[in-house]
């Protein structure tokens, strides 16, 4: 059941009271001990998260090399957003760094909540918007980050500069 603890969180930014109160049956309370696999990459994209407490890692495993951690989510961020971009599967996977809770809306439930409140689902909408562009910009510098190390560790870097 939902906490009005959370109401303060990034994004119920904006939603008053009642509005909160509508979304609480759309939202189930869930726990994950360190280590659970919370989805994998190509799994069916069903639900939405919001980290409560804990630490989440998002992995993507490319199909020709090992799985690279693309972000880790601390509490009051969300994982899981395929589902709501309309993916069928989700494009990473997630898996607790510590012991987590969250909050769990299957992606069915938040199309409902668009249709019978709408200006509340725009409100939702656009705090997703906002936590996925900010997702990927820094998923952006991680993986420059990634290749350069790449480059650098083979030495690659190096023959480059030499090559000009």
């Amino acid at each position: 059941m939902f906490r009005q603890e959370y109401a303060n969180l990034a994004i119920f930014e904006g939603l008053d009271a009642q509005q909160i109160g509508l979304l609480s049956p759309f939202m189930e309370e869930v726990s994950f001990s360190r280590g659970a696999v919370i989805f994998d990459q190509g799994q069916l994209a069903d639900n939405l998260y919001i980290l409560l407490a804990g630490e989440v890692v998002i992995n993507y495993k490319p199909y020709d090399g090992p799985p690279l951690t693309v972000a880790r989510i601390l509490p009051g961020g969300v994982f899981g957003w395929s589902s709501v971009l309309g993916h069928e599967q989700y494009s990473s996977g997630a898996a607790a760094a510590s012991d987590c809770v969250a909050y769990r809306i299957r992606a069915q439930s938040l199309q409902q909540i668009y249709e019978y409140y709408p200006e509340m689902g725009n409100v939702l909408l656009e705090r997703l918007a906002g936590v996925i562009a900010e997702r990927l910009r820094n998923t952006h510098a991680s993986i420059l980050g990634m290749l350069s190390q790449g480059i650098d560790s083979n030495g690659s870097g190096s023959k480059r500069s030499a090559d000009r």
